[in-house]
C-alpha cells in the first residue's frame, strides 16, 4: 500500500465509535468526549502514516484493525472512563496515586445508605436541625480523650483553620526541621500565608532545643506549633523538642500549642510490628491545644481533616467562617463515622484495610506467593522466569518514611518482551493492575493485594503474555 491507500483505510469516526461499542467502552462515557478522544486518535494516526509508521503493514484491514487498537487504547489512557477499581501490586498500603486508604466494607455500606435522605444536619430525637456530624464528635472524643472535635475536608485544611482561628495577624513559633512539605508541593509555609498568620522559624535544620522557642515568644506571639515527621526523617546530630515540653512552655507563657500529626494513628502501631507513631491520645494527653491529622492514612478512613482537643480552641475553630468553607460533605462523614465504630468495638486492627494489610502474617503472604507461582508456571511465555520472593513493602502516603514491613510476592523476568511493556498491557486491564517494575523484572507485592484478586492477578498476567507471544 502507498501512503495514500494507508490514509484511506483509517476508519471512520462512526466506524470507532461502533468499534468502542462493541467492545463495552461506549456506555460508560458521553457522547460528546467520546467523539472528541476518537477524533483526536485518528488524526494522530494520520501523522502516523505519514511519517511512515505503519509501513510495514501490508493490508488495509490490518492497518484498519492497528488504528482501532490506537482508538481504544486512546480511550483508557485519556482517563474518560473516570475513577475505576485498580488492584495495587506495589506494596505501597496507603498509596496517594491510588485514593489512599481503601474503605472498610462498614465504611462502604454507610456511604451508601447515605447516598439518599440521612440525618447529616437533624437531630430525630428532637425532630429539629442539628449540628452536623455530631456523633463522630462524640466518637473521636472517647478514642481520643479530646473535649471536643472538628472534621474538616483534608488535614492541611485543619491545620490552616486551626492557624487562622488562633493567629491571624499574629506570630506562630515552628522549629526550622519541621516546614514540611506535603504532596503536590504544598509546603507549611504556603498555608501560613493563605491563615494569615506569621511564621516565625527557630532552630536549626537538625537540632531544635525549648530555649529557642522560649526565646521567640513575645508580645505577638499567638501559639507555638510541632508538625510530626510524618513523611520523611531527619537522622545523626539530632535534637527535637517534645510535645509536653512545648505544652509546659506553652502554659508558663500563655500561647496555644497546636499540634500537627499528619498521618492519625488510633493504635500503638508497634503492636502491628512496625516502628512506634506518635498515637493522637498521646498528643490529646500531652495537653496540645488542639490536635490535627488525616482520616485517610493510618486511620483508614475517608480523606478527612481532623482537629481534637481543649473545648474553647475547637469552638473558636467551629465559629470560624472558614469552617464552613471546608466542612465535609455527607458521605465523608458517613465513612468516618463507620471507620471510628470499628475503632470503638475493637474491630480496627482486623477489619479497616490499612491495618490488615501491614498485618498480615509474612507466612500468609509466602504461601499465596508460592501458589501464584504454580498457577503461573509455564503460562508466562518461552523461558520467562517466574518465582516467588521476600520483598519490602511500605505503609506510604506520609507515614513511618522510615519503615519498612518484610512482605512476599512474585519476580517475573520476561525473556522476549519488556517488564515495561507487560506493566504498561496491565494497566489496560480490566480492573487495571498497577505494578512495580524493577530491572526489567515484574515484581507483584502481594500484601497489598486482596486475597480474593489472586487469581485475577494471574489469569491477567497469563492474558497479557499470551497476546505478546501472538
Amino acid at each position: 500500500m502507498n501512503e495514500q491507500e494507508r490514509l484511506r483505510a483509517i476508519p471512520s469516526v462512526d466506524s470507532a465509535l461502533e468499534a468502542l461499542k462493541s467492545a463495552g467502552m461506549a456506555e460508560a462515557v458521553g457522547h460528546q468526549m467520546l467523539v472528541r478522544s476518537v477524533r483526536s486518535t485518528l488524526e494522530d494516526a494520520r501523522r502516523l502514516v505519514r511519517g511512515g509508521h505503519y509501513d510495514g503493514i501490508a493490508t488495509s484491514g490490518e492497518l484498519r484493525e492497528a488504528v482501532l487498537d490506537l482508538v481504544r487504547d486512546g480511550v483508557r489512557r485519556s482517563g474518560l472512563l473516570g475513577l475505576r477499581r485498580v488492584v495495587n501490586a506495589t506494596g505501597v498500603i496507603v498509596h496517594t496515586n491510588l485514593g489512599r486508604a481503601p474503605l472498610a466494607r462498614e465504611a462502604l455500606e454507610a456511604v451508601v445508605a447515605a447516598g439518599g435522605y440521612c440525618n447529616v444536619e437533624y437531630d430525630l430525637a428532637e425532630g429539629r436541625r442539628g449540628r452536623r456530624g455530631s456523633r463522630v464528635v462524640q466518637m473521636l472524643c472517647a478514642l481520643t480523650g479530646a473535649e471536643d472535635a472538628i472534621v474538616v475536608n483534608n488535614n492541611a485544611a485543619a491545620v490552616m483553620l486551626a492557624l487562622n482561628t488562633l493567629a491571624a495577624g499574629r506570630e506562630v513559633v515552628v522549629g526550622r526541621g519541621e516546614l514540611i512539605e506535603i504532596g503536590g508541593s504544598f509546603r507549611l509555609p504556603e498555608v501560613f500565608a493563605k491563615s494569615a498568620a506569621r511564621l516565625v522559624e527557630v532552630g536549626t535544620t537538625n537540632r531544635t532545643r525549648i530555649g529557642d522557642f522560649e526565646e521567640a515568644v513575645r508580645s505577638q506571639t499567638a501559639a507555638v506549633m510541632m508538625a510530626h515527621w510524618s513523611n520523611y526523617a531527619i537522622v545523626g546530630f539530632v535534637e527535637t523538642v517534645s510535645i509536653p515540653d512545648l505544652v509546659r512552655l506553652g502554659e508558663r507563657v500563655g500561647v496555644p500549642v497546636i499540634h500537627d500529626l499528619g498521618s492519625g494513628a488510633m493504635l500503638d502501631t508497634a503492636a502491628l510490628g512496625l516502628a512506634h507513631e506518635p498515637t493522637v491520645a498521646e498528643s490529646v494527653s500531652a495537653g496540645a491545644s488542639v490536635s490535627t491529622f488525616s482520616g485517610d492514612k493510618l486511620l483508614g478512613g475517608p480523606q478527612a481533616g481532623i482537629a481534637v482537643g481543649r473545648a474553647e480552641t475547637i469552638a473558636a475553630m467551629r465559629s470560624n467562617p472558614l469552617a464552613r468553607a471546608l466542612r465535609p460533605g455527607k458521605m465523608t462523614l458517613a465513612a468516618l463515622e463507620a471507620t471510628l465504630d470499628l475503632y470503638l468495638l475493637d474491630r480496627a486492627a482486623a477489619r479497616v484495610p490499612v491495618l490488615a494489610a501491614a498485618a498480615t502474617p509474612l507466612t500468609a503472604l509466602r504461601e499465596r506467593a508460592a501458589a501464584m507461582v504454580g498457577a503461573l508456571a509455564g503460562r508466562c511465555g518461552e523461558g520467562a522466569r517466574v518465582e516467588a520472593v521476600d520483598l519490602s513493602a511500605r505503609i506510604g502516603g506520609g507515614a513511618l518514611p522510615q519503615g519498612e514491613i518484610a512482605s512476599a510476592g512474585v519476580e517475573i523476568e520476561p525473556s522476549d518482551v519488556s517488564a515495561a511493556s507487560v506493566a504498561e498491557a496491565l494497566l489496560l486491564r480490566e480492573p487495571p493492575i498497577v505494578v512495580r517494575v524493577h530491572e526489567d523484572r515484574i515484581v507483584l507485592d502481594l500484601r497489598t493485594v486482596d486475597s480474593t484478586d489472586d487469581d485475577l492477578l494471574a489469569s491477567s498476567l497469563t492474558e497479557v503474555f499470551l497476546t505478546h507471544e501472538r
